[in-house]
């Protein structure tokens, strides 16, 4: 059996989760002014679509890229407290629901989402 990047769809399934993710983030008024490249959120697209492939077996393209991930230290400029992080957990369960994937693909995916999504929070002032 092959990685769990080929099981769900490589990088077709990725990049249809995270374009997904970011349509949601286009709405939100906390989290959308977070990204300066807006309203153009393409780079964000391909970072976040590259990170999630090589996470889980694809292509590492962008280690080589970027570099080694260092999710919290890229995070650190951000304010990122419990609503920012429950906004993107909504927007990324939305995305998750669009794969359509088996319950326990779907349970192994949204359980690395929201841990890492945890970890990334930096302050709790609102």
């Amino acid at each position: 059996m092959g990685s769990f990047y080929e099981k769900i769809g490589g990088r077709a399934a990725f990049e249809q989760l995270v374009r997904a993710f970011y349509d949601g983030i286009r709405t939100d008024e906390v989290l959308m002014p977070m990204y300066p490249e807006q309203p153009a959120l393409e780079g964000a697209i391909q970072r976040l679509t590259g990170f999630l492939e090589q996470y889980w077996g694809g292509p590492g393209t962008y280690s080589e890229q970027r570099g080694h991930p260092r999710l919290r230290a890229r995070h650190l400029p951000f304010k990122v407290n419990p609503d920012a992080r429950d906004r993107w957990l909504h927007h990324m369960r939305a995305a998750v629901d669009g794969l359509h994937l088996s319950p326990l693909d779907d349970a192994m995916l949204w359980g690395y989402l929201d841990r890492a999504a945890h970890a990334m929070v930096n302050t709790f002032e609102e």
